[in-house]
Formats: C-alpha cells, structure tokens, sequence
C-alpha cells in the first residue's frame, strides 16, 4: 500500500467561497484524504426529516475535482438539540444519575432504540445520496467510540437493555432467563444479594459500598456489545449502498469497549493520535519524564496504540479474508491542543517524527487535525495546518516535507514481528473493577511491559486474546489477563514459543469469582498463587538480579524451576519447559532483566537503546527514532535530536 497524508477539514464553518482554495492548497501540500461531515448533523438536517445536501454535493464536488479522497462521516456523534425534543430520554446518565446535557457532543446513549432508529434514518440518507459517489472513497462511523467517558450510561434505558442482555446471558426454559444460574455465577448468596428474577436487577451505580464484581463487570461487558451493535448498525447500512472501505477512529487508551469486536465490522482501523495532551492526562509518567518530553511526546505510548490499531485492523473484513491489515491515524497532533492540562507547542520536526513513526508501523494514511484552526467553540485554541486568518501554521511545513519524502519512499511492506503481547479489554474491564491497590490496572501493566520491550529494540505485534495461530512467534507475553480461556492457556502452551505470563494472570474464572484450582493453573507450568499483596509506592521489594517489585506481588508456591527471588529469599519468576510466570508488578529495570533472559533463550537479538531513542523494523526498512533533544550514539548509528533515520532492511 502507498503511504498517503490527509486532513480534516469542515467546509460547512467556512465561506464557500474559500473552499476551492482551500482544496488547491491540500492538493498542493501533497494531501490525498479530507474527512468531513462527521459532526454536521444539524446543517444536513436542520429540522426533522428536512433535508438539506446541496452544501455536502458541492464541498464533495470541489475537493473530488482538486484531486483529493473523501472519507465521509456519519454525523451520529453529535445529534442536534430537536433531537433532544423528540427523544428526551435518549441522553446517557453518569454514574451519580445525572444525565448529560446538550451543548457539546456524544451526548446519547448507545442502549436508546429511537436514538438507533434515529442514526440508521440519516445514515440511510447518506449512503443512498453517496454510494456511487467516486469521490467518496471511505467512509467513517460515528467519531471517538467512548470520548469523554461516553461508553457507559446508568439510563433508564440502559436498565432495559442490561436485563435483556443478562436473560441471554443466563438462557433457561423460554425467553426468561434463568436467575438462579446468574445469582449462583456471581456468588449472589453473599450479603444476601440473591434474585427472584431479572426485573429486581439493577444497574451497579450508587450502591452503599462497592456493587458484586460479578455484576459489575457484566455491565461492563454489555456496555460494550451496545457499542458493537450500534457501531453495526451504521457499517451494515453503508455496506447495502457503498463498496468503499468503512473506519472508525478510535482514542487512546480508551479500553472501556472492545476495539477487536467493534473493528470486525469495519474496513479500516484508525485512531487519533495526540502526543503531547496524551502526556499530559494519560500516560501516567511521573514529573521528571513529563518535563523531559514535554514538547516530544511519550517515547512509547504513540508506538503502543500505532501497534494496537494495527492488531485492530486485522482483525478486520478485508484482513480476515486474507488481506493486509488496514489502519490509519485519523486525527494526528499538529501544533498545540486545547484539552490537557498543559498544551506546548511541540518541538520543531516532531510533526514529521510522529508521522513517520505512524508509517514505521504499518500506517497506510496519516491525517493532521485540522486543517483550518476554528476561531469559534470549543476547540478555538487547537492548532491546525492554517491559523484561523488562513497563513500557514508552523505543522503545515513539516507535513510538505513528509508529502516530498514519502513519494520518493517504498510502499508500507507489512513484516511479522517475533515478539508478541496479547491485549485483552475484558481484562481492562476486571483490573478497573478490582484492582486491590492505588494506581494498578491492566492497560498500565501492558504498556510498562511493552515500554520495556521497546527499550530494547525490539518490534512488537500485539494480538487479540481470541489469536489461535501463534506460528512465526518466538516470544509471546501474556500479562495481567485476569480470565484467560482454557482453550488460549492451551494454545499458548502448545505455541513452541517463549511464552510470558504476568501477575493475576488466569486470576479469575468467566464471572469475576477465584477458581479452584486456584491460579493461574496453566498446563505444565506447576505454579499456584497462594496468596497476594498491594505495595504503597514508598514500600517496594528488591530483587536479587536487580529492579524491584513495585505495586503489587504474590507469593507462588511452584514445582518450577525460580529464576528470580526477592532478597528475602520468596520466588517471583519461575520456569518450566517454555512458559515463564512474573508473580509481581516489575519496575523497568525488572521487566528488561526478564525480557532479555527470555529473548536470549529466543535467539532474539536486543539491543539497550538510550532513553527516548527506539527503532522499528518493517518489511524492507529500519527505522530509528530518537525522541530526545540531544544526540545519541547507537552502534554506529549517529541520531541528531528530535530526529528519524530510515534504513533499507540488510544495510
């Protein structure tokens, strides 16, 4: 596939005039893709079922004939405010029972059926209208499944559903469900928590002390089918009128919905990629790094969802039919944002940094936000390729020079990768509900893993929890999964890889209740957690061979061979065959000690890269990335700061 650049533009905030400009001056740029539409809702449909297109047809008509690819969003992520008059009971509630209000977007809930009804009328209207359209050549669902905490609603609605959802769930005599199954499945004779059917229950919001985990984690799990269905919804509709592909962007570390499910239904996985807000609210990192990369953006944390997205394309119709995975970045930073705590401006050359380390792995399409800054609303302070008088902004500069560099570079060539690290929402879901300790949780756990991994150059494929063909594999890490199918500890244990498995890994069964035997009970490995405990972070473990046990630990009782113990002498990484368990959360140092063990065992090279320098390895290149604003010296590779080196594959 041919690397392409694009952009998101709004011609409905704009003179028509100025849309032909416009359009000349994205082709001129070397853009390829505009998305529009997504939020229009209110112009295409100023009241109920008046329609007005004839400002779509020709914003279409002019970027079509300037060159440029349209990817068409459905506007469902922003209904108008008569929408709220007709459906009063569509808006989500929070989990203290407030219900969101009108006056900015996702303001819906995914369980509300005139909502649904509602979204499949005006997605009709768009796929008949723009089907055949030749310059419509992708189509985008919705925008940013579970932005702003959105995924979840405590509705009226939600009650409904949830209980229709949980007598399938629980499937007896007739259509009724068995209650009996539910209440013994999630251990209901506790606290006398018991039902005498499906209408008593309710939603686990605003319960006295924390509601059962069971019960808990099935409206997590339901809350995410409703982003499924309705996600199908739309792809079903546009597919019935259209052949283009079909996208949804996705966030960052937003986990509270199954990207894998939602991604089946989709041609496209794609993502907004926000380095520097991302550092501000969602890495974690402590003051020293924030401080560090500032202006860069987290080493690790664009490369992690780059790699999951990919993972989510595959998983997607043209992939599972033999095709290559299909992701792109949707949205991509290009200046200051408005919504994080602190919004810097990004260094000079970042732009270009984040958009090559987009393409190094795997990305068919990078798409700056936006393209005009907006003098009005919401996002008036959020940079974009143009400033709000239409001059350049400083982004737009750094996005000709990738458009010059990608026309002269090879195609995306797709490589396996040898390391593997499977991602599981379900286990998000488990860690947010129980997580026995401050600041532990699932995503957290993977991403130090993978920052470690990273640290030693290596390239990562991240995989579904449903993957069955592990082939190729020489490593597979499996942390934190906290109910793990015996048909994938199966498939793991017969992968002929190095397999890794972390803490609370099989810790509880399908219902969030502790089997018997008691964990991980993975086939050969003869270990069994006894017993576990949370660390306040001014109490870590030491370990012998260096790093600590930072946050939480358990005490393994093991057949095994113990390759790690803390100083006192309690096992904490054991061995048996080819299957390696961590019974503890590691710091860095801890995680690279055990990765490189394991990598050697492999036959997988490593190499300790400085910090905020990583590489990637493609199909046919090498790509270097050094985050850092001074110089680094790897081997004979010399990076200037803030910079990217590309390889041909055997120099």
């Amino acid at each position: 596939m041919k690397r392409t650049l694009g952009t998101c533009y709004y011609p409905e905030h704009w003179p028509r005039e100025i849309w032909a400009d416009d359009a000349r001056r994205m082709a001129a740029a070397g853009l390829t893709w505009v998305r529009i539409a997504e939020f229009a809702w209110s112009r295409l449909e100023p009241e109920p079922g008046r329609y007005e297109f004839g400002w779509l047809d020709e914003a279409i008509a002019v970027l079509g004939a300037a060159g440029l690819k349209v990817v068409l969003g459905t506007p469902t992520a922003a209904p108008p405010r008569w929408m709220i008059d007709r459906h009063p009971d569509m808006l989500a509630v929070d989990a203290e029972g407030r219900p969101r209000k009108f006056g900015s977007r996702r303001h819906y809930c995914f369980s509300h059926l005139g909502y649904r009804a509602e979204c499949a009328r005006i997605v009709t209207e768009l796929a008949r209208r723009y089907g055949a359209d030749p310059h419509v050549a992708a189509w985008q669902t919705d925008n940013e499944y579970g932005c702003h905490d959105t995924t979840i609603s405590y509705s009226d609605v939600a009650r409904v559903a949830f209980r229709t959802w949980l007598r399938a769930r629980y499937p007896g005599a007739g259509n009724d469900g068995d209650v009996g199954a539910l209440n013994a499945a999630w251990g209901n004779v506790f606290w006398s928590m018991n039902y005498d059917g499906f209408e008593q229950i309710d939603l686990p919001n605003l319960t006295v002390t924390e509601p059962n985990p069971s019960h808990a984690l099935a409206f997590r799990r339901f809350s995410s089918d409703q982003v499924v269905s309705f996600n199908r919804l739309q792809t079903d509709i546009i597919r019935a009128h259209s052949a283009a592909p079909i996208a949804h962007n996705y966030m960052g570390r937003i986990t509270d919905f199954d990207h894998f499910a939602v991604g089946a239904d989709l041609d496209i996985a794609s993502w907004d990629s926000y380095p520097l807000g991302f550092l501000e609210d969602r890495v974690g990192a402590g003051e020293a790094h924030q401080l560090r990369f500032a202006r860069q953006g987290d080493p690790d944390f664009q490369a992690f969802h780059h790699d999951l997205y990919r993972a989510v394309g595959r998983c997607a119709k043209a992939a599972q039919k033999g095709g290559l995975p299909r992701w792109w970045v949707m949205e991509q930073q290009p200046g200051p944002v408005n919504w994080a705590p602190y919004n810097p401006a990004p260094l000079p050359g970042m732009v270009r940094l984040w958009s090559w380390e987009a393409f190094a792995h795997g990305a068919e399409a990078v798409c700056y936000f936006r393209w005009r800054q907006a003098p009005m609303a919401q996002e008036q302070m959020h940079a974009g390729l143009l400033r709000p008088d239409s001059a350049d902004a400083p982004g737009l500069d750094e996005a000709r020079q990738v458009a010059a560099e990608i026309a002269d570079a090879p195609d995306v060539a797709a490589a396996q990768a040898r390391v593997a690290l499977l991602f599981d929402y379900d286990a998000d879901h488990a860690w947010q509900i129980q997580p026995h300790g401050d600041g532990l949780g699932y995503f957290g756990l993977v991403f130090e893993l993978y920052r470690a991994m990273r640290s030693l150059g290596l390239s990562v494929d991240i995989l579904p929890p449903e993957t069955t063909d592990f082939a190729g594999y020489d490593l597979i890490a499996a942390p934190g999964m906290m109910h793990m199918p015996e048909r994938l500890k199966r498939d793991l244990a017969a992968s002929g890889a190095q397999v890794l498995y972390g803490p609370r890994t099989a810790a509880r069964d399908c219902d969030m209740c502790i089997p018997v035997p008691l964990p991980p009970d993975i086939p050969g490995l003869a270990v069994t957690v006894s017993r576990v405990e949370s660390l306040r972070p001014t109490a870590p473990v030491a370990l012998t061979g260096g790093g600590q046990v930072v946050g939480y630990r358990e005490f393994l009782e093991t057949g095994a061979d113990i390759v790690e113990t803390t100083e006192t002498g309690e096992p904490v990484i054991v061995l048996r065959g080819r299957q390696t368990y961590v019974g503890a959360w590691l710091d860095q140092t801890g995680w690279r000690h055990a990765l490189r063990r394991l990598c050697e065992t492999a036959g997988i090279p490593t190499v300790d890269l400085p910090q905020g320098v990583r590489l990637r390895d493609t199909g046919s290149e090498r790509f270097w990335f050094n985050y850092d604003t001074a110089e680094h010296k790897v081997g004979a590779v010399t990076l200037p700061p803030v910079s990217v080196l590309r390889e041909e594959r055997g120099r």
